[in-house]
């Protein structure tokens, strides 16, 4: 085989094998919703069946001995060329059969995949490594360039391919690429023109076969991956809009909801008379505090939160940290929440929110609010944590307000009423400060009657039906009763009464994280 070919093969094939992981666990991710358990029990497949197959080859390399004609070659272009058709199949053969069975059976097909690219590496050094003193230093050069393709192919793939491809580009370029390698070993292989024609021409019509399949099989596929079972995903599903890159994927469905990497994301509406979003939440900001100078906004998901926030006229200026730009490009084409990235109150940053917490901690705020993802979703904890609420109160004022999420999280809502003086559960949300902190109904009735969005007011004085919902909304601001846990408002007393056997979120408990069955079906 010679090194140098040995070398070569080596490290496309780590290439090769390593960006195949990398594109399955953003599968598994989106399938799972972000299940913390994802990336391991995909990695712990993968190399289960990059072990299985090492230890397969160690039988082809008995049978062919290295001083062996060329032509053995053969066999490690035909595990490559199987590899890759065995990946390209997996990913849209993932999404349909998650449709009809558990998806946790499609593991041992990624342990196939991974066992027939993980053979190549053993019989490449058994083909290319001499019988001679300097077998020990070939072979660490052959792993070394293995290594080295493994992480260029990560890097690439996870921060280059993902940033500008879609998934299904991804997988046709890999392909093509799995094609090439074979396609390399089978004319090292000192066969015959005629075979070798024979192959060539055979990898070239592959090659046009895959370029021609590729969008039909991946056709709807995060429709089949989200929705799951036949009885949630139907032909006509088909998300109005998709936007991918190395940050995640994001869906929009046709009646404007938003999906951010397999998970409910929000509702582009602000509209508080059919509130489908729980955007009575962002309205009650303006119930809490009678003067917000600064606000701080984690998360812009569908930008309904920031638009209610920012059309707030107490509201001084509104600084959001969103993770990915993608919402942003999404939120743009909507027209109830695309002026707030023209609003000069407005600024967006786009960074990790603890991170950027970390480094600007000379920024104070009036209130911080997070409309926080689920709680059992992996990093949630980066978000939840004890650790995280202290990060934020040493950002807020003295009178200042955190406000959050916590997906109905019992343990949430107790690390936030332990961490702060004074707070409630508004709905699924929660309310703390350091200062007395309440509902002020007066205040809050004041602000919705004159509350407007792109010049529009919310409630029409002269419509009986929407003066009916103003009086509803701002009758949640009447004290709840002691004890009552049923309502939609709830005291910190009433929490830490009956979460006394709860555990505290930690940074290092992530509590949140590892409940939640890994194939477990959500609905939507």
């Amino acid at each position: 085989m010679g090194i140098g070919l040995a070398l070569l093969v080596s490290g496309l094939v780590g290439f090769l094998a390593l960006s195949y992981e990398i594109l399955l666990f953003r599968v598994y991710g989106f399938l799972t919703g972000g299940t913390s358990s994802s990336f391991g029990i995909v990695l712990g497949s993968y190399l289960l069946g990059i072990a299985f197959g090492s230890l397969g080859a160690r039988f082809a390399c008995d049978e062919r001995p290295a001083h062996a004609a060329p032509e053995r070659l053969v066999l490690p272009a035909w595990l490559v060329l199987l590899a890759t058709l065995g990946a390209w199949i997996l990913i849209p053969g993932v999404a349909d059969v998650v449709c009809n069975h558990s998806f946790a059976w499609t593991l041992p097909a990624v342990g196939v995949v991974a066992g027939l690219m993980g053979a190549v590496l053993p019989l490449v050094a058994h083909f290319g490594i001499p019988a001679d003193e300097r077998t020990g230093e070939r072979l660490s050069w052959i792993y070394l360039a293995n290594i080295v393709g493994s992480t260029t192919g990560s890097l690439t793939t996870g921060f280059v391919l993902m940033q500008y491809l879609t998934t299904a580009r991804i997988a046709l370029v890999l392909a093509l690429g799995g094609l090439g390698v074979a396609g390399l070993l089978v004319l090292c292989a000192g066969q015959s023109v005629r075979r070798r024609t024979a192959w060539v021409l055979s990898l070239g019509a592959l090659a046009g076969g895959l370029v021609w399949a590729t969008p039909r099989a991946y056709d709807m596929l995060y429709e089949k991956l989200l929705y799951k079972s036949l009885w949630h995903f139907w032909p006509d599903a088909r998300f109005a809009e998709t936007v991918e890159n190395r940050s995640g994927v994001i869906n929009v469905d046709a009646p404007g909801k938003v999906f951010g990497s397999g998970v409910y994301d929000g509702v582009f509406s602000t509209d508080p008379l059919v509130d489908k979003n729980g955007i009575v939440r962002a309205y009650a900001i303006a119930a809490m505090r009678p003067s917000l100078p600064e606000v701080l906004m984690i998360g812009l998901s569908s930008g309904s939160w920031a638009q209610v926030v920012a059309s707030n006229p107490a509201v001084g200026h509104l600084t959001v940290i969103e993770i990915n730009p993608g919402y942003t490009e999404i939120d743009k084409r909507h027209a109830n929440v695309q002026s707030i990235f023209d609003n000069p109150k407005v600024t967006v940053i786009y960074d990790d929110g603890r991170r950027w917490l970390l480094g600007h901690p000379e920024r104070k705020f009036d209130f911080v609010a997070s409309n926080t993802t689920f709680n059992w979703r992996g990093y949630a904890t980066n978000l939840l944590s004890g650790e995280f609420l202290e990060l934020v109160k040493e950002h807020l004022t003295p009178a200042g307000v955190l406000f959050f999420n916590t997906t109905a999280s019992l343990p949430v809502q107790k690390t936030a009423c332990t961490h702060f003086a004074h707070g409630f559960r508004l709905q699924n949300a929660i309310a703390v400060s350091e200062a007395p902190l309440g509902l002020d109904a007066g205040l809050w009735r004041e602000r919705l009657e004159a509350y407007r969005i792109d010049g529009k007011l919310i409630f029409d004085p002269g419509e009986a039906a929407q003066t009916r919902r103003l009086d509803d909304i701002v009758a949640l601001a009447a004290e709840p009763k002691p004890g009552d846990s049923t309502g939609e408002v709830e005291s910190c007393a009433s929490i830490l009464a009956r979460s006394r056997d709860e555990p505290l979120v930690t940074d290092d408990n992530m509590v949140t994280e590892w409940v939640r069955p890994w194939d477990a079906v959500f609905p939507h």
